[in-house]
C-alpha cells in the first residue's frame, strides 16, 4: 500500500511565514506590538488551518472545518424536549455556553487511506463553507477525492456536492444509503439541494445498506433517526479505529448529559435518541475516538460515562 497523501509540506511553509512575521502582521496590533518587541518575548507564531489530522493505524484522518454558523438561539433547535427546557439552559451554562448565542460548527472529515480518498459529507457549499479553501491548506485538492459519502441528505451535508451546477469533486465516486437517498428523492417537492445534489445525479450514486464496505477499512454504521436512513461511518485499520457520527451525535454537552435528549433536527425524535444511547454505550465500553459534525471544533474525542448517562472528552492528538 503507497503512504498516504502527506500535507505536512503546506503546513510547514505556512508555519515558516508566521515565524517571518507575515502572519502576525496582518493583525491590526502589529504596530503597537513593534514597539515592545525588543522588551518582550516572542510568542510562537500559530495559524488556523482549519483542519485537524490524525492517525488511524496507517491512515490518516483530517477533519476539515465548514466553518461556523452566526450565533443564535441553542434551544429548541440543539434541545428539544419541551419538558428539559430549564434544565437544557442550566446546563448549557454550566458549561460556558450562551443558550442565546450558540455558535454552530461543521466538520466534514476526509480519510487518506493511501490509495483511496474519502470524503465524508461535503459541507453547506462554496457560498457558505469554508471546506474547499480548508481542503487546500491541508494539500489537497478536489480532484484528489476519490469518494465522496454522504451520512445523509440534510442541506449542510450535501450541500457542497456540486458548485455552480458542476461536480465539485470531479473524480469521486458518489455514495449514500440507500434507504436515506431514496427517502430524500421520493419526496413530493424537494428542495434545492436535494434536487440538485442528489436526484439530478441518482445515475452516478452507488446505493448500499449498514455494514458495507466504502472502501477497505470504511464501513458504514446504522444510524437512524435523525433521518430515516442516517448512516455513521467507522474506520479500523492496524488496531485503531474512530467512529464519525455525523449527526447521530447530536450536541457535545446536551446530548451526553441527558441520554433521552432529542433535537429539534431529529425526524424520528424517539429513534434518534435511542441511537445515541446505543452507540454511546458501546463507544464508552470500547473507548473509541469519536467525530461529531456539529461538536465544538476539531469535534475529536472520546464518550465517558458519568452516571446514568454520559460525558464528550475532548482529544487533543495531532499527527
Amino acid at each position: 500500500m503507497s503512504e498516504p497523501h502527506d500535507p505536512r509540506s503546506r503546513r510547514d511553509t505556512l508555519k515558516l511565514l508566521g515565524a517571518a512575521g507575515l502572519i502576525a502582521a496582518a493583525s491590526p496590533l502589529a504596530g503597537a506590538q513593534s514597539a515592545t518587541a525588543s522588551s518582550a518575548p516572542t510568542a510562537p507564531a500559530r495559524t488556523n488551518p482549519g483542519f485537524y489530522t490524525l492517525p488511524v493505524g496507517a491512515y490518516r484522518a483530517i477533519v476539515l472545518s465548514d466553518g461556523q454558523s452566526a450565533p443564535g438561539p441553542a434551544l429548541p433547535n440543539w434541545g428539544a424536549n419541551p419538558e428539559l427546557q430549564d434544565q437544557f439552559v442550566a446546563a448549557l451554562r454550566e458549561n460556558f455556553l450562551d443558550p442565546a448565542q450558540y455558535i454552530n460548527n461543521f466538520n466534514p472529515m476526509l480519510i487518506d487511506t493511501g490509495n483511496e480518498r474519502v470524503l465524508i459529507d461535503t459541507g453547506r457549499g462554496a457560498t457558505q463553507g469554508r471546506l474547499l479553501a480548508n481542503l487546500a491548506a491541508a494539500g489537497y485538492a478536489p480532484a484528489d477525492i476519490t469518494t465522496v459519502f454522504l451520512t445523509h441528505g440534510h442541506g449542510d451535508h450535501i450541500g457542497g456536492v456540486t458548485t455552480s451546477g458542476a461536480l465539485t469533486f470531479p473524480n469521486a465516486r458518489l455514495v449514500m444509503g440507500e434507504t436515506e437517498f431514496n427517502s430524500w428523492a421520493s419526496q413530493a417537492q424537494p428542495n434545492a439541494a436535494v434536487q440538485a445534489n442528489l436526484i439530478a445525479l441518482k445515475d452516478r450514486f452507488t446505493l448500499v445498506g449498514e455494514g458495507a464496505s466504502i472502501v477497505p477499512g470504511v464501513t458504514t454504521v446504522p444510524a437512524y433517526g435523525h433521518t430515516p436512513g442516517h448512516l455513521a461511518v467507522h474506520v479500523d485499520n492496524g488496531g485503531a479505529s474512530l467512529l464519525h457520527l455525523a449527526d447521530a451525535g447530536g450536541h457535545y454537552v446536551l446530548s451526553f448529559q441527558f441520554p433521552g435528549q432529542y433535537l429539534g433536527f431529529d425526524m424520528d425524535k424517539a429513534q434518534a435518541a435511542a441511537t445515541r444511547a446505543r452507540l454511546f454505550d458501546q463507544l464508552a465500553t470500547d473507548r473509541t475516538m469519536v467525530v461529531g459534525y456539529h461538536f465544538a471544533w476539531p469535534g475529536v474525542g472520546y464518550v465517558q460515562r458519568a452516571g446514568n448517562a454520559y460525558r464528550y472528552v475532548p482529544a487533543f492528538q495531532v499527527l
